[in-house]
């Protein structure tokens, strides 16, 4: 279907996007700032409204733009599963809008209200796609599939040590670990984009 091709390809458009405002929000910023132990929240924070910020924004738009093709390729009627992807796709995208428009806090400064606000955002955001994944996985062939999956497992493995170095590991390495556990997300969505430039419909019921 010519429409579900045209979402993919504006998909992929929009994530490439996002993916070059990042890095450029990355070398626009105070040189100050370690890449390694802070967040890309902590970066935007530096830059209030510049790149980074519209490069989460970009790419909630490049998910927005798979949706409609998602349910152009359903099967009729929409299963359970198939309703409850396309909803966390939903919850990915509103949570990263949501802590693109409101910021969190300098680095090194107490938590306040936006700062929690952004916090738990980020969080429904990082939790939400790894589920849509593994959902959207049984209605890809078996190539694209075993890549999600694998995708999502390694996702999970780095929300869990992003976990670990936001608490008891003192934030060693945490900026590290959110970029791996960013790059392996948005890699999801792009397995997912192609599938549907290449015209794949479902195969398997979801």
């Amino acid at each position: 279907m010519r429409g579900t091709r045209n979402s993919g390809l504006l998909a992929l458009g929009g994530i490439a996007l996002a993916a070059l405002l990042a890095v450029i929000g990355h070398v626009a910023v105070n040189e100050d700032l370690d890449p390694w132990t802070l967040t890309i929240s902590d970066f935007a924070v530096s830059d209030r409204g510049g790149v980074i910020d519209v490069a989460m924004i970009v790419l909630a738009a490049a998910t927005a733009v798979l949706l409609p093709a998602l349910w152009r390729t359903h099967a009729p009627p929409a299963t359970r599963a198939g309703r409850t992807a396309e909803a966390l796709l939903v919850a990915w995208s509103g949570g990263l809008l949501l802590a693109a428009v409101v910021p969190t806090n300098e680095p090194g400064l107490p938590m306040d209200t936006a700062a929690y606000v952004h916090r738990y955002a980020s969080v429904v955001a990082f939790l939400a796609l790894p589920g849509a994944g593994w959902l959207l996985a049984r209605r890809l062939p078996d190539a694209a599939a075993r890549r999600v999956r694998a995708l999502v497992t390694a996702s999970l493995v780095l929300a869990a040590a992003m976990i670990w170095s936001a608490y008891p590991g003192d934030r060693l390495l945490l900026g590290l670990v959110e970029r791996l556990l960013i790059l392996t997300e948005v890699a999801v969505l792009v397995v997912v984009a192609v599938a549907l430039l290449r015209r794949v419909t479902p195969v398997r019921a979801a």
